[in-house]
């Protein structure tokens, strides 16, 4: 029997540099059963050349973008903002499709308040993450 109002996305992307916690998180996904696509990159660069190879698919694209992303913010080469800017640069479906989790250990208010600037950040989480984190996603 399915769980009232628990959340369900076609797909998840969890982008995190350090691949321990990617582990962590896969199965924490895992387990709370709100997707059956978890796609994990463990760079921002690659995440948004995922996302634009996908755009290039068109119709069929769609059905692969993840509907969620947990995002870092601290990591090498592309930072966690650097990926949102990069993200905004990215066609309105896959804009309009993605919902975006900022998962960090920042506890720095900057960057809090700088993720309420982008529209597409619905969320802000500490790490790591938890099933009650995940059944009160909400995004």
């Amino acid at each position: 029997m399915a769980e009232k109002n628990k959340p369900h996305y076609n797909a998840v992307m969890l982008i995190d540099d350090n691949e321990i916690d990617n582990l962590i998180n896969h199965k924490m996904i895992e387990a709370s059963n709100i997707t059956n696509k978890i796609f994990t990159h463990t760079g921002a660069k690659s995440a948004i050349e995922f996302l634009k190879n996908i755009e290039k698919l068109e119709g069929a694209g769609e059905s692969i973008l993840p509907d969620l992303i947990f995002l870092d913010i601290d990591m090498p080469l592309m930072d966690g903002f650097q990926f949102l800017d990069e993200f905004d640069k990215l066609s309105d479906i896959t804009k309009k499709k993605c919902k975006i989790v900022m998962l960090t250990s920042s506890i720095n208010p900057q960057d809090v308040n700088r993720s309420k600037k982008y529209e597409y950040v619905k969320k802000y989480i500490n790490k790591p993450l938890t099933q009650e984190n995940l059944e009160k996603l909400n995004v």
